[in-house]
């Protein structure tokens, strides 16, 4: 049996056309991407397939079209590769209920709903408030932190060493922007994005979601699950729970996650699932000694070895 980390793709890294060579390759991905129709009421294959770009941009339909996409992406390896096994599953934001799936914590059904409602509360808590985010790629973290504190913002994303994302109200930003600059960090860039995610402006989004969260039902992961908001894996079905809604608002600790599952055991191998290649990328920065891989269309399937 062949040993792998598996991670799972957050939002932004969808594009018009993910999937549909998939489905039209593996019986195992149709059917994940026919029951996701059936359960959500509304093509989600078709927004995945099809677009526009601006429907599957707005986090209502984004959400439930990455999980389903990734979801469909672990389907049609499984499918190929029995004899692979996950030690460790984390995702990154969003993409951490594609691996709660994988780790057989959360039905497919119940997923679905989950980030349908998670995006619909999310785009609701953008509408109202004027939020921004913005990259610091090559700076020290207290450097961040400061400057973060002077101007009132938050730090949304510990992506990998030398990569922070931080958000918060839009004119607050720009001034962390500026303020950054002026102390000599080259690279800050503002990021196209609806809104101030993982911020303090997601916590009446946040609360909103944890009332949801309380109706569904969820199973003790079969395999280590390394959630966002703590960095390390968690066991207990009620403190997955919590951390779902806290992550929300919360800082997105993916550092912590990538070293929390390749410490754990001797895999060498992460492969990720789900549209784009954001998180191999971050993974090689965190990590040296694991070889990465892509599960994110047909003809990767035919490359893996």
């Amino acid at each position: 049996m062949r040993k792998a980390i598996y991670v799972f793709s957050g939002q932004g890294a969808q594009s018009v056309g993910m999937g549909k060579d998939l489905v039209e390759a593996s019986s195992a991905a149709a059917i994940v991407f026919d029951k996701a129709d059936s359960i959500l009421g509304w093509p989600v294959s078709e927004v995945c397939f099809e677009g526009p770009e601006e429907k599957l941009t707005s986090s209502q339909f984004c959400q439930p079209a990455i999980y389903t996409m990734s979801v469909a992406c672990l389907a049609a390896f499984n499918e190929r590769y029995d004899d692979v096994k996950p030690v460790a599953v984390g995702g990154l934001s969003l993409g951490e209920f594609a691996a709660l799936s994988a780790a057989g914590t959360l039905e497919l059904e119940a997923g679905l709903k989950l980030v349908a409602k998670r995006g619909e509360l999310m785009d609701k808590a953008c509408k109202k408030t004027d939020g921004a985010m913005a990259s610091v790629l090559g700076a020290p973290l207290e450097t961040i932190k400061n400057v973060c504190a002077e101007c009132d913002v938050d730090i949304a994303n510990h992506n990998s060493p030398g990569q922070i994302v931080i958000s918060g109200e839009k004119p607050k930003v720009l001034d962390a922007v500026k303020m950054l600059k002026e102390r000599g960090i080259r690279k800050v860039i503002p990021l196209k994005v609806a809104g101030a995610f993982h911020s303090r402006l997601m916590k009446e989004a946040a609360a909103e979601f944890a009332e949801v969260l309380a109706d569904v039902e969820l199973k003790p992961p079969a395999v280590p699950v390394a959630q966002n908001v703590t960095g390390g894996f968690v066991e207990d079905v009620e403190e997955i729970r919590a951390n779902l809604a806290k992550q929300v608002y919360g800082s997105v600790l993916w550092e912590n996650c990538v070293k929390t599952m390749a410490e754990s055991s001797d895999a060498t191998r992460v492969v990720e699932f789900g549209p784009g290649e954001v998180l191999t990328g971050l993974v090689r920065r965190t990590i040296a000694h694991v070889s990465t891989f892509n599960i994110n269309k047909a003809e990767a399937l035919d490359r893996f070895e």
